[in-house]
C-alpha cells in the first residue's frame, strides 16, 4: 500500500484562503438573502470558495502566466453564466441584473483571496455591502419620484 504524506501546511494555507473567502461573501449574502433575492446565504459564499478553490488549483498545477490566465478565463466565463441565470426577463422589465454583477464580483473576491491580494477582496466586500444597504434605497426614492 502507497504511503501518502500530508502536506499540513498546504491543507492549513488552502483553508485559510477558502475561509477568508468565505467571509468576505458573507456580508453581501445576508443582506441578499434579507431582501429575499434569487441568490443570497449559501450562493454567494459558494461562489466566492469556489473562485478561490479553483484558482488555488490552477495557481498550484500550472507553469506558465497564459495557462493561469486560461483558468482565470474560464472562473470568470463560468461565474458570468451563473449570474447570468439570475436576470429575468418579463414583458418590458428586466430584473436581477443587480444579483448577477454582485455574484460575479463575489467570483473575483474569492480570485483575489487566492491571489493573496486581501486588499482587493476586502475592498470589494465592503462596496458591494455598502452598494446594496445604502444605494438601494436611495434608487427606490429616485424611481417613486419619476
Amino acid at each position: 500500500m502507497p504511503s501518502i504524506d500530508i502536506d499540513w501546511s498546504q491543507i492549513w494555507f488552502n483553508l485559510s484562503h477558502l475561509c477568508i473567502a468565505y467571509v468576505l461573501a458573507l456580508p453581501v449574502a445576508l443582506n441578499r438573502e434579507a431582501e429575499s433575492r434569487s441568490a443570497g446565504l449559501r450562493t454567494f459564499p459558494l461562489v466566492a470558495m469556489a473562485a478561490c478553490g479553483y484558482t488555488l488549483v490552477g495557481f498550484s498545477i500550472l507553469d506558465s502566466t497564459d495557462a493561469e490566465a486560461r483558468v482565470l478565463q474560464g472562473i470568470i466565463t463560468g461565474i458570468g453564466f451563473i449570474g447570468g441565470g439570475a436576470i429575468l426577463k418579463s414583458g418590458g422589465s428586466v430584473s436581477g441584473t443587480a444579483t448577477a454583477a454582485s455574484i460575479w464580483t463575489t467570483g473575483l473576491i474569492g480570485i483575489a483571496v487566492a491571489s493573496d491580494r486581501y486588499e482587493i477582496a476586502m475592498l470589494l466586500s465592503m462596496l458591494m455591502f455598502l452598494t446594496f444597504r445604502f444605494v438601494t434605497p436611495l434608487k427606490s426614492k429616485v424611481e417613486k419620484s419619476d
